[in-house]
């Protein structure tokens, strides 16, 4: 099958109803099929969908973000981080690029966690399709959507 780009409109929720994400209003969220720009347990059912169609989705946490893993938590030296002050919730990139989130300050020492957010969680999509359409062969060079309709400048 040809690469689709899919755009949806979501409400993304934890199961306790909280809302942790959502599409803009007139502004559905567009995606390259088989390009990993969204979570494998969406995009399988988003596959399967027409436009129109609404959908709740619910996708564990294994086809999410992945299961929350201690091994992506580190303790360092604090004069590893950039000099000033430095606070739970702070973003740095660790050794490889990746994302990590203080989640202990003590005076010599800062404890960072390398877990997507919502690692170990899972969570639930109200869905509706906007669009499909096949992928554009910029699309597929560049590897990820150009757009609702296409159309995107570098």
């Amino acid at each position: 099958m040809s690469q689709q780009v899919i755009a949806f409109h979501y409400k993304l929720t934890d199961v306790q109803g909280q809302t942790l994400d959502q599409s803009e209003a007139n502004d559905p969220l567009a995606f390259m099929t088989g390009s990993g720009q969204i979570i494998a347990g969406l995009e399988k059912v988003l596959v399967t969908l027409q436009i129109g169609d609404k959908r709740r989705v619910e996708v564990e946490a294994a086809d999410a973000y992945g299961e929350h893993s201690p091994e992506n938590i580190m303790t360092i030296d604090r004069s590893q981080l950039p000099e000033g002050e430095v606070k739970v919730g702070d973003t740095f990139h660790g050794p490889n690029g990746e994302p990590v989130t203080v989640t202990a300050v003590a005076a010599e020492n800062v404890t960072l966690d390398g877990n997507h957010p919502l690692a170990g969680q899972k969570l639930i999509f109200d869905i509706e399709i906007a669009n499909t359409r096949a992928a554009t062969k910029d699309e597929i060079a560049h590897g990820h959507a150009h757009g609702a309709d296409g159309h995107h400048h570098h």
